[in-house]
């Protein structure tokens, strides 16, 4: 029987990160199914979920304290059960002019609407036609049974001119 859990990191970035975390989980007979890591702030950030057999649990945490005395804080959190999504997916992207509250305001509406995010990226640029800061948001969400995707539309941009942004919504294949 496997077991599954999530490496947590954060720390100063600088090469060879992501092979220290690969080369603590191999040590370990683990196998590293799914990762989010990036640069946020000039900090190396992130998650990686792995399967391993609970027996290589020890192996796997004297790895991991090895790469944490390089200054990489990492920690190992079980993984949950994989719940069973109950709705329609729906990818949302939103573009404006970077300001304090978007993503409270985007987030309200979803939960309002029962909407569960699935995956959720945002990040800064600065605008190619006036050099302002534009503000986008890519979210993968579960709309649940009894809401449609449209009503998630309507909501949302009920709120776009408030808020000033544009949002444009796909189904998951687009």
């Amino acid at each position: 029987m496997s077991s599954r859990v999530i490496l947590s990191v954060a720390g100063s970035d600088r090469p060879g990160l992501t092979q220290a975390l690969a080369d603590a989980v191999l040590a370990a007979g683990g196998n590293w199914l799914e990762s989010h890591l990036s640069r946020l702030g000039g900090t190396y950030v992130g998650s990686v979920l792995v399967e391993l057999d609970p027996a290589g649990l020890p192996t796997l945490e004297e790895h991991i304290r090895a790469v944490d005395e390089t200054g990489l804080r990492v920690a190992i959190v079980p993984a949950g059960e994989e719940p069973e999504a109950h709705g329609k997916p729906l990818w949302i992207e939103l573009v404006g002019q970077d300001r304090p509250g978007i993503v409270r305001e985007v987030t309200a509406v979803l939960s309002g609407l029962g909407v569960n995010i699935e995956d959720f990226s945002t990040g800064t640029e600065n605008s190619a036609w006036s050099g302002e800061l534009l503000f986008r948001m890519n979210a993968l969400v579960i709309v649940p049974s009894g809401t449609s995707a449209e009503d998630v539309q309507t909501a949302l941009e009920a709120i776009s001119g408030e808020i000033m942004v544009d949002f444009t919504f796909a189904p998951p294949d687009s």
